[in-house]
């Protein structure tokens, strides 16, 4: 459940007396194409994402600092990663997850299952996640394909109106979303929101948020707040 996308499913916690958090990066995706798939109808989402090494645990993000340490003492390789598949720092890795019969990884299924799933909508989903060097804050870069034209100045009107979502999008003033502003915040910011130079039903756009807060901890207690909403 995303509170935001899907809050009529949390009366399901009935049947299994359970409520699912979602992946984190589904999460603040799925808060994005939301309001957007009421305003235009969507058909097709293609996501690559940039994946804090944090979002691995504690572990992942002492290997990643562990191995900038070594880097400055030119020591860098006598480290063995251990967390990751190869060495992170001042590197992307384009593994998160096992990998699966059809060579999408784990972590990209889910992205593909849980979006359908939270929308209610059976539309195209593909997904490549990478590992990238950042201790905190996953980005992702989005191409959403719309039933009809859309105009980029009223989407982001329509996000500016969104709950959890704050638009970032002045490029002439280098202002966009960066792990730097989405870190330690309970936001999504989204911006970079552009139409495609060659469809014009084709949306493109760069968010980022926290995937320990938006992305885990404060979507659980949004879920619970709405829960007892619903008791009241």
């Amino acid at each position: 459940v995303v509170p935001e996308c899907n809050p009529q499913d949390i009366a399901q916690w009935k049947n299994r007396g359970i409520i699912a958090n979602p992946n984190c990066s589904t999460i603040q995706m799925v808060q994005i194409l939301k309001p957007l798939d009421d305003a235009y109808g969507i058909n097709r989402v293609d996501v690559a994402t940039y994946q804090a090494a944090s979002g691995a645990g504690k572990e992942g993000m002492e290997e990643l600092v562990v191995q900038l340490q070594k880097f400055f003492e030119f020591k860098l390789d006598e480290c063995e990663p251990k967390v990751f598949a190869h060495q992170l720092a001042f590197n992307v890795i384009p593994h998160i997850d096992v990998f699966l019969d059809n060579d999408y990884t784990k972590e990209e299924m889910k992205m593909v299952n849980e979006t359908q799933k939270i929308l209610h909508k059976n539309m195209e989903v593909s997904a490549t996640c990478v590992r990238v060097p950042v201790l905190r804050s996953h980005s992702e870069a989005i191409t959403i394909h719309f039933d009809r034209d859309v105009d980029a100045a009223a989407a982001r009107e329509v996000l500016r109106k969104a709950p959890s979502i704050v638009v970032v999008d002045e490029p002439a003033a280098k202002k966009y979303p960066m792990p730097s502003i989405s870190s330690d915040t309970n936001e999504t910011y989204v911006g970079r929101i552009r139409t495609d130079n060659y469809r014009k039903n084709v949306l493109h756009l760069w968010c980022s948020a926290d995937q320990i807060r938006v992305g885990a901890a404060t979507n659980a207690v949004r879920i619970a707040q709405k829960w007892i909403e619903m008791q009241e």
